[in-house]
This record gives structure tokens, sequence and C-alpha cells, in this order.
């Protein structure tokens, strides 16, 4: 089996934009684990969510099918970096208390991932699928987000964005499903950091192959006219979208 692979193009903008999750997040997961020897982290990109994990969990192990994406990812001491698909991990039977995803799953093919997480999976381990979706500012900034999103981007997004779109409510999701309490991510960026995101997202990629064009160029003239000064800065706001249970 191939992956789909959206991101390795964008690997180091991958590692310098894509936001961080919050430790609150990795603390609840961690808490409700069944031990905290290990966490897999699949699908891991530039260890965002790995490095995350890692002072909660005595290993982490992070794999990704992209060998340009861990080459960008962040070290740390108690992190092992592994190129590997997610529905095939070279990890032993019942050897992780958490495996997360996180802003992933839905590339993957679900039947063969999940027979992996019950096979890598320690007896009532935990299993958290994360997403996040379209960021929030003010409004008047998210309305051209919304619309380079939905309306120059509209046809690019791949089929399998819509696992997002829908907040991750219609992946399919074979355990015990837990509660989870609502988090969000944070971050306060200037204008160039805003310009880097966008450049992330797999759609502004494939809009840029198909056309030969760059599509925040185009919304960059009204977006730098609402943020306003160069140096000025604003907060940056994502939900997070849980689905989280115990195998």
């Amino acid at each position: 089996m191939s992956f789909k692979d959206h991101f390795s193009s964008s690997a180091s903008g991958y590692s310098r934009f894509r936001p961080h999750y919050p430790d609150s997040l990795f603390r609840w997961l961690a808490e409700i684990s069944p031990g905290r020897e290990r966490a897999w982290d699949a699908a891991t990109g530039t260890g965002q969510a790995a490095v995350g994990l890692a002072p909660h969990f005595e290993e982490v192990v992070a794999t990704d099918a992209s060998g340009d994406q861990i080459r960008h990812a962040r070290a740390h001491p108690v992190v092992r970096y592994r190129v590997a698909r997610s529905e095939d991990v070279p990890l032993e039977a019942a050897s992780a208390d958490l495996i997360l995803v996180a802003q992933a799953i839905h590339w993957f093919e679900f039947g063969a991932f999940f027979r992996e997480v019950r096979r890598v999976a320690r007896p009532h381990g935990i299993f958290a699928a994360v997403s996040y979706g379209l960021f929030r500012i003010e409004d008047d900034i998210d309305r051209e987000i919304d619309q380079l999103y939905s309306g120059a981007l509209g046809d690019f997004w791949p089929a399998e964005r819509r696992y997002v779109d829908e907040a991750y409510a219609s992946i399919p999701f074979p355990f015990e499903e837990l509660a989870a309490p609502d988090f969000q991510m944070q971050a306060r960026w200037e204008f160039d950091q805003l310009l880097g995101y966008l450049r992330t997202w797999s759609a502004v990629n494939r809009y840029r192959d198909k056309k030969g064009a760059d599509p925040v160029a185009d919304v960059e003239p009204a977006l730098r006219r609402l943020w306003g000064e160069p140096g000025n800065s604003r907060g940056v706001r994502w939900p997070l979208a849980l689905r989280v249970g115990r195998v």
C-alpha cells in the first residue's frame, strides 16, 4: 500500500509554522493511560505532538511515512523517530500505553490502521485521534481566510479533508469511546507567520502544482491591510476535535 503524501514538499514550512498542541492535552492523555512507559505518535509529521508527549512518557516512538518530514522533526532525548507507514509499524505487540494520531488519521486506510492499533496497544491502552480545522483570529480576517479556504482552494482540497471539516465525527471509531474535555491550541503570530502557515496547507500545494501560481499571494494584500502595522501580533486559536477510546 502506498501512502498519500501531501506534505513532504512543505516539510520545512510544516516544521516552522504549524502550531503546537497545549500541554494540558498531553497531560490528560497520560493521566488516563494505563501506564507511562511508551507512547506511539503515528504520522508524527515534524514531531509537534511527539515532543509534547515527551515530558509525560518514558519513551515516545514517532513514526511517519515521509522521510522528508522525519528529517525536519524536532529532536528530543526521549523521542525515537522512524520512517514507517502507520498501517505497518516496526513496534512490538502490546507495547504502547497510548497511541496518538494528531491531524493525520483522515489520510489513513482505516481498517489496516485499526488492526495495527489493536496489535500495538497494551491491554486497556488509550487511542486518541486529534484534529483542528480552520483557525480564528478576528471576524474580518476570518472572512478572508474562509474565502480562500472554500473559494480559491475549494476544488483543491483532497477528499479526505471532509473528515476534518466534520470535526472527525464521521471517522470510523471501533473502540470504547471516552468523553474528552475541551482543548484548543493558541498562538500569537506576526503577519509573516500567518502567510507561512497558509502555505503549509495541502490544497495550496495542489493549487501551485496545477496552476503554477501561489493562491496565498492573491489574498496577501487584503490580509495585510486588515492586519495593520507590519510588527503587529495577533492571537490565533484552533478548537481541537478529539476522538478518544480504550482499546
